[in-house]
């Protein structure tokens, strides 16, 4: 009953964006309330789920999207974002700018939590497209499938690492293993899939679209790569400063605090608020500017994740994740196809790639007691399951659709469908791994 409840109440919030043309914030918030009351949460209860929801959400990425957003606007009003296209172009053709975007988007998104990748390198997409005349979405999904199948797949993203301790697998092998996983699904998902998507008209956010600089006034391409990828070199250098420091607990506690997404994003838009703003002759005032734009421009985006949290948090506290576990638990199928299958069920119904991976990750540990498994691909099934078709009860699907204006058709049709193909192709390869590996 309580799946038949989750069912209709998505419908409930698609009619309410598609047909009623209600603000998807607010739809979230009506349908979360909705979702509620039907799953049998106490009424006393509902209010302190749905701030929960918001609270938690936004706890989470206001500050990232917020700076974010900042240097991302930066990096595209100053002629970096441009400067960087130019070098790629260069290196690799317009042929193969695609494959440049999403060796980018890989290398990236190892590092730094999606959220975080995503802000940070969608207007090196939509200048891409500005500057060539190409489709949008047909640039930028081999970018963004990279982006979410690291964060599925590989340590040190938080689900991958958590059911590695889970499962008590090998922090290596599961990095190795997921990284020839990665390989066949952002090909699959990303290069071969977006070929069909080359007619979806996007019109991305005007705080986004950019005009084209003269040559002569771009930044340096060291200084555009630097502070572009600032982020993800800091990540870098507090691993390699916590291998070094050995036992010593100060330096470990100086490296956890420089690791923080929060503060990793604030280091970096100082910097670049120097490198591409002050030192390249604009005013503070004028910086100030357009950070004050970009904020305009992830205003809605943030108002509409905290929605999108508020509706996982009733599925969360109304118990629909475990009753879904449970009806799945006793049937006879193969364990790691059975993880998979469990976590993308949740992943539909709930929406948190995360809480599909733990909670899955819970249900099938006892079977792993009873079956020869190999712990680092029970990860990696689990965490292709975590992925499966995101949709309106998931902040990354808001975040495409809003980033890029596009309709829920368009979005279901591109992001939703890309997500279930890495889904699906990640656990083909876990499958084929298994077999090769027995």
């Amino acid at each position: 009953m309580s799946i038949l409840i989750v069912l209709f109440c998505i419908l409930i919030l698609v009619l309410l964006i598609t047909w009623a043309r209600l603000n998807a914030f607010l739809a979230l918030l009506v349908v979360s309330l909705l979702a509620g009351f039907l799953l049998g949460i106490p009424l006393e209860d509902i209010g302190h789920s749905l701030q929960k929801g918001i609270g938690d959400t936004l706890g989470s990425l206001v500050v990232i999207i917020a700076l974010g957003a900042m240097l991302g606007k930066l990096v595209a009003e100053s002629g970096a974002a441009q400067k960087i296209t130019s070098v790629l172009m260069a290196a690799f053709g317009k042929k193969y700018i695609r494959a440049a975007l999403m060796l980018t988007g890989f290398v990236v998104g190892i590092t730094l939590f999606y959220n975080v990748g995503f802000v940070l390198l969608i207007p090196l997409i939509f200048t891409v497209a500005h500057q060539y005349k190409m489709p949008a979405v047909y640039l930028g999904l081999p970018m963004l499938s990279a982006l979410s199948v690291t964060h599925g797949f590989l340590p040190p993203h938080p689900s991958p690492v958590a059911l590695v301790e889970q499962f008590h697998a090998n922090m290596g092998l599961t990095l190795t293993y997921g990284v020839l996983l990665s390989v066949p699904a952002i090909l699959i998902a990303g290069m071969l899939f977006s070929r069909t998507l080359k007619g979806i008209v996007a019109q991305p956010l005007q705080g986004f679209q950019t005009h084209t600089f003269p040559a002569n006034a771009l930044p340096g391409a060291f200084n555009s790569f630097l502070t572009a990828l600032l982020p993800v070199l800091l990540l870098i250098l507090t691993d390699l400063l916590v291998f070094a420091a050995g036992n010593q607990k100060t330096v470990h506690a100086l490296a956890e605090f420089l690791s923080d997404p929060a503060i990793v994003m604030l280091i970096s838009v100082l910097t670049a608020t120097a490198s591409l703003g002050l030192f390249a002759g604009k005013s503070m005032k004028e910086v100030m500017r357009i950070y004050a734009e970009a904020i305009k421009d992830v205003s809605m985006i943030l108002l509409i994740l905290a929605g999108s949290g508020a509706l996982k948090q009733m599925l969360t506290d109304s118990g629909v994740s475990n009753e879904i576990a449970a009806l799945l638990q006793g049937r006879s199928v193969h364990p790691l196809i059975l993880a998979w299958l469990i976590a993308a069920i949740i992943r539909v119904c709930i929406g948190s790639a995360t809480i599909a991976g733990l909670t899955a990750a819970g249900i099938v540990l006892p079977m792993m007691q009873q079956h020869a498994v190999n712990p680092s691909l029970m990860v990696l099934s689990v965490g292709a399951g975590s992925l499966m078709f995101s949709h309106v009860n998931d902040g990354g699907f808001w975040l495409f659709k809003e980033y890029f204006n596009l309709s829920i058709k368009d979005t279901l049709r591109s992001w939703s469908t890309m997500e279930a193909i890495v889904s699906v192709v990640g656990l083909g390869g876990v499958m084929l791994l298994n077999a090769i590996l027995r």
